[in-house]
């Protein structure tokens, strides 16, 4: 039976802005199974983000969270700061969208990879320099004696977020949040990255979750995938349940909208924009842009139905065909 690693319970999210709490996750479960890659897939704006650094509990300070987040069975919310600070870079590592601003622009490169090895262990100050070298060796940057001295600015994109890469997997972590890791990258360079995950993943064992939009890397990367809609999971299952056979029409809509490269296709845009976190409709948030509502869809918000095995999907259309 495969182990479980991270459970969320019911997590959400909210901001407090001008004295109102807007929530941007909302009441969100899921399980991530040890040695697996978990995609979330979804819109910009869907919650994706968030959701990744509410589990590393980094948000700005008018946010709270609420439910729980069980890492290897021990809820993540209960964490004094203190212990949280052992947990981050050390057992859970994250890389960043941004991987400019991942880095300080006043440290050399090889520093900031560095201080995640010194800020988790008493290690000599040759040591730290030797094991830089050999992480920026094993993420694919070319020179790595001489890029260990390199500000960011003197770094291409790409290898910033191969520098970004190697800074999360200074400690060995077991679980790896990446956060949309090729965004602003050109395509050749994305497919460098992507393979590096997989190898890394395989090398280390680590665990995955991967936030994204294209669902050209969720095809590439994924175990399971959890689709994201307005705070929400939507659709949730293996790559072959969610993507093979769509059930929620937020998903059907992201794969119609896909290019799959022939030239004769005609793709269908999904009309509409999500909703204001800060004025939720009434129902399924969806709604207001599906061509398939109810009348209860703008009234009720629709409960998870298991379709088959682990696929479950959030849609009210699922009760009517049950």
């Amino acid at each position: 039976m495969e182990q479980t690693i991270l459970k969320l319970n019911n997590v959400v999210s909210q901001f407090s802005i001008r004295g109102q709490m807007v929530p941007a996750v909302r009441s969100v479960s899921l399980e991530v199974k040890k040695g697996k890659t978990l995609v979330i897939l979804g819109e910009s704006g869907s919650g994706k983000s968030v959701m990744l650094r509410s589990i590393l509990r980094i948000l700005p300070r008018n946010t709270k969270t609420m439910g729980s987040i069980e890492y290897n069975g021990e809820d993540l919310l209960q964490k004094s700061e203190k212990e949280m600070r052992h947990i981050r870079g050390n057992r859970i590592a994250m890389v960043f969208q941004d991987s400019l601003s991942a880095l300080d622009a006043l440290y050399k490169v090889g520093h900031q990879v560095g201080e995640t090895i010194t800020n988790h262990a008493k290690t000599p100050k040759e040591a730290v320099k030797q094991k830089v070298i050999e992480l920026f060796n094993k993420v694919g940057i070319p020179s790595p004696q001489t890029r260990v001295k390199a500000y960011p600015f003197e770094m291409s994109g790409g290898m910033r977020q191969r520098s970004v890469i190697a800074m999360s997997l200074a400690c060995a972590p077991d679980l790896l949040l990446a956060d949309e890791p090729t965004t602003a990258l050109d395509v050749t360079i994305q497919a460098q990255i992507l393979s590096l995950f997989k190898q890394i993943q395989q090398e280390y064992g680590m665990t995955v979750i991967l936030v994204t939009h294209d669902i050209g890397v969720a095809i590439e990367m994924a175990d399971e995938i959890a689709v994201m809609y307005a705070g929400k999971i939507v659709e949730s299952g293996t790559v072959e349940q969610v993507l093979g056979n769509p059930q929620h029409p937020y998903t059907k809509g992201l794969i119609a909208a896909t290019p799959t490269g022939v030239k004769t296709e005609r793709l269908h845009a999904i009309a509409g924009q999500p909703p204001a976190l800060i004025d939720m409709p009434a129902g399924c948030a969806f709604a207001g842009r599906c061509s398939e509502k109810m009348s209860c869809c703008t009234s009720t918000e629709p409960g998870v139905v298991t379709v088959d095995d682990n696929h479950q999907v959030a849609c009210h259309l699922m009760s009517e065909s049950i």
